[in-house]
Formats: structure tokens, sequence, C-alpha cells
């Protein structure tokens, strides 16, 4: 049987006579959590704007119409000495009262709640400004309409967040911070289904991004060129993944977490593993150019190392109300970890279990790096280097790439000679490859009857 005929026939590089049953099957449909409903979600927006927008109209036309907002100003129309001045049209400060109104309750649907209350400061401060300026032509512009109209709004909104589905927003806004992309949180906020997030499973994928030589740089500089180092490093990584459409999950000293899938599935033709898999290949490329800065101010590199994994992780709000943030958790996750530390051992730069392989397939060039068994179990699990988007490889690459896998069938399969040979056809003159280098290693140890686990495939096979 012929390379590709093999790789299509097993999908992943197994030897014969293994169960393959043990897999997780790719087939299933996938049970996603919360489902897009942008019409829906559009009209429920539009209804709740209009039960804000009227009553606080007829509160408006009510201050107004009585003169009770006029007589709480009164003492502006004495400060500016406008008593013989002729005043504004009326009913064009009116109409513009409700336009404010009504522009003002919806940008406070459609931003933050400190955003629009920011924009009505302002425009409270513009209408006395504008009625100052009036008098240098002897005109009153009476500002009380103005005021008034902010004020209703303001109190259509206080009213709107003491509800249930008023509160949504700063629920959701505690859980997620500014961990999403804002228009990904927007259709949370005008979602319908709860924030409480008790807990579902979701078909998503975790990726992990590493600093392997944190120690390293910490021993050699200082604790502020440290920090500044390691900011930068958390800045460029983590901004990039959730513009991307990934859930910042964790961010620690040296580490991110972002999952692909939660909490909303991703639009569009790519699946989370597919997005995960160009998002990972894409990291690569933008932190090899921010270590030409790190090395140009720091005269230091970041040994960066990613992992990818995918498969069924439960999703829920977890902690109280000191620490709660939305989270994931599970194997599948805890795996993800364990990948971007193997990375080092296999000289990769991005490491991804079988299911990403499988999901992602279509989308990304790959080759099998190992495989691993738990003791005492049949259960195998391979594991693949991605290297570049979907037909992006140069024909040399791809020549590589296709000796490097001939050479991990025929090594498994025990025919160290003709291993060494395809392994050797991989090489690309001048060009390193630390996972070729690996797999020569291994076939010569392997020869000698030395090709037992290293203590970090232990690590990693009883992860499994």
């Amino acid at each position: 049987m012929g390379l590709h005929a093999r790789i299509a026939a097993r999908g992943c590089l197994i030897p014969e006579g293994t169960d393959e049953t043990l897999y997780p099957s790719l087939n299933e449909p996938r049970r996603d959590a919360f489902q897009s409903q942008p019409r829906h979600d559009a009209m429920r927006i539009v209804r709740t704007f209009l039960l804000l927008t009227i009553p606080a109209l007829l509160l408006l036309a009510l201050l107004v119409g009585t003169g009770t907002a006029a007589r709480a100003l009164i003492w502006w129309r004495d400060l500016l000495h406008a008593g013989d001045f002729h005043p504004c049209s009326l009913a064009a400060v009116i109409s513009v009262s409700f336009l404010l109104a009504a522009g003002w309750i919806w940008l406070a649907l459609r931003s933050r709640t400190r955003e629009s209350l920011t924009v009505a400061l302002a425009a409270a401060f513009l209408s006395l400004g504008a009625s100052l300026v009036a008098t240098l032509f002897s005109l009153y512009l009476d500002p009380a309409p103005l005021l008034a109209a902010i004020m209703t709004g303001i109190a259509a909104l206080l009213v709107f967040r003491a509800t249930r589905a008023g509160a949504r927003e700063p629920a959701l806004r505690r859980l997620f911070g500014q961990r999403l992309r804002p228009e990904v949180f927007r259709k949370l906020v005008e979602g319908d289904f709860p924030v409480a997030f008790p807990g579902e499973v979701h078909e998503a994928t975790a990726l992990v991004c590493t600093i392997h030589n944190h120690v390293d740089l910490m021993e050699v500089l200082g604790p502020a060129d440290y920090v500044a180092m390691m900011n930068l490093y958390l800045r460029t990584a983590s901004d990039f993944l959730v513009d991307v459409g990934g859930y910042l999950d964790e961010c620690s000293g040296e580490s991110i977490r972002v999952v692909f899938g939660v909490p909303l599935p991703p639009e569009g033709s790519l699946n989370h593993a597919a997005r995960a898999a160009r998002a990972a290949i894409d990291l690569v490329s933008r932190l090899e150019d921010l270590n030409r800065e790190c090395d140009s101010r720091w005269q230091k590199r970041l040994d960066f190392r990613i992992g990818l994994n995918s498969g069924q992780m439960v999703a829920a709000a977890f902690g109280g109300a000191r620490a709660g943030r939305y989270s994931v958790s599970g194997p599948v996750v805890e795996f993800s970890r364990h990948l971007s530390a193997a990375c080092a051992q296999y000289g990769c730069r991005i490491l991804a279990g079988p299911v990403s392989f499988e999901l992602a397939s279509t989308s990304v060039e790959a080759r099998p790096i190992d495989l691993l068994q738990r003791a005492g179990t049949r259960r195998r699990v391979e594991l693949y280097e991605f290297l570049a988007p979907k037909d992006r490889l140069s024909p040399e690459r791809e020549r590589s790439r296709d000796q490097f896998w001939k050479g991990v069938i025929l090594f498994r399969e025990r025919k160290w000679d003709e291993a060494i040979r395809a392994f050797s056809s991989a090489r690309i003159p001048g060009i390193a490859d630390r996972a070729l280098d690996h797999y020569l290693e291994r076939v010569e140890r392997a020869r000698r009857g030395e090709d037992d686990p290293t203590p970090e495939q232990a690590i990693l096979a009883e992860a499994v």
C-alpha cells in the first residue's frame, strides 16, 4: 500500500492492528450550547429600544409641556441675563431634544454603561455651551429640554438595568471582561440564553502558548526589563488571538490559553480547530517578528511553543463573586498544556493532538511527530506538527514533508535503513530541522535496542 493510501486508510499514522475504536468519533453531530440568531437578536434590541424610548419621550413631553423643565433652569437664564433676548424656536429645541433622548437610549443599549454616561455628560455640557454661545447673538437657547432629554434617557436606562434583561451586560462583563472580541461579546448581550453558565459540554479547541526560557530570562534580565519583555509578548499574542475569534481564558506571566469554539460557535466555513490552527501558524510569524524587536532591545529572544488540542470540554462560570469568570476545564484542556511543554523535546513550534489534526487537515499542512500509548492500555494518540496554511508550502518543503512522513512510517515498521534514507532525503540544506534530528537520533537508538520512552514522553503518554 502506498504512503498516501495508508494515510487515507487510517487517518492517523497508526500501525496495523491498532484498535481504532478507541479514538473519539469525529463524525458525530456537534453539540453547540448556543446558536446564533441574528434576526431574532436584532428584533429583540429594537423591541427593547421602543419599550424604553416611548415612555422616556412621554415623560420628556410632560416635563417640557408643563414648563417643569424650564422652571428648573430659570436660574440659568438669570445667570446669563437673557430675560430680554429673543428665544430660539421652541419647536426646534423640542425636536432636537426628542432626537437626543432616542439617540442616547440607542447608544446606551449598544455600548457600555460608562461610555454612554460619558456621552450624556458631554451632551449636557454641549447644551449649556450652545446656550452660552447663543447669547453672543442676543438669542436665548433654553437648554432645559435638552438636559431633560438626557435625564429621562438616563432614568430609562437605570430602570432597564434593574430588570433581569437589563442586568445581562453587567453580568457578562464580570465574567468575560475584555477577553472576547467586541462583536462576539455584543452577541452574548443580545442573545436569549441565561448568563449563569452552570456548565455545558462544548466541542472546542484549546491553544496554549508558553515561553520555555522564562527562567533563563528572569536570571539575566532585571525585573523591569523581564516584565516589559513578557508584557510585550502577552499583549502581542493575546490581542491577536482575541482579534481572530478566540476567547482569552488564561494569561499568566509566561503563558496564555485561548479557546476557540466557546462561548459561541465560530461563524463561517472554518471550524474551531481550523481557526485555532491557522491562528497558531500566524502567531508564530508574529512572535518571530517580535523576537527581532526583543533582540534589538534586550539582546534576548523568546523561546515560545504552542500546543493545540480539540475535543469535548466543560465550559462554565467558575468561582464566586470575587473571582468568578467564564472558563473551560477537562482532560482535553490539560493535554493542550502538555503538548505545549512537549514541543521543545520534539523540536516543534506547534504540536497538535489527533482531533485537531483531523478537523483542521483541510486548512493546514502538517506532519506526524509521535505516536503515544499509555502503559497498560491500547489507546494510541498521534501527535502532529502544523507547518503552514494549506497549499502554502514551497515545492521543496512539500517534498521534505512527504519524505519525513514516509520516514516516520518506515521507522514504525522498524525498517531502519530505509527510514534513515527517507529522513536524510527530507533534509533541506541550510535549514535547521530539530524534529528531523530528533527522529534520526531515535532511529540510531532503536537500532541499538535503546528506544525506550524518554521521561518527557512517559509524562505525555500518561496524560493521554
